[in-house]
């Protein structure tokens, strides 16, 4: 089991993990090496801000007040998906 992300980790995509969208299928997929995962547009939105510039902490504060959700809500969500994630080595913190 991974530690706690602190707020201040700053989370990417590491090399050779991408995300793309997919015109065929008209969805977002995230790709790895031999593993490919179709994405829901709240993960996308997420994923699209882990670049490694933008702190997990400030990660949370632009979605909460992009979607005008409640922020401990987000964190929730945010941290549950960069977890899984962060277990099958698919983000870097």
């Amino acid at each position: 089991m991974n530690p706690p992300m602190p707020a201040d980790a700053r989370p990417r995509l590491p090399r050779g993990v991408r995300l793309r969208q997919d015109q065929a299928r008209g969805c977002w997929l995230l790709l790895a090496p031999e593993t490919l995962f179709e994405l829901n547009q709240s993960s996308v939105e997420i994923l699209q801000r882990c670049t490694g510039e933008n702190s997990l902490g400030e990660i949370v504060d632009q979605l909460a007040a992009a979607f005008a959700v409640e922020r401990a809500r987000v964190e929730r969500e945010t941290t549950a998906l960069l977890g899984q994630l962060r277990a099958k080595r698919l983000i870097d913190l």
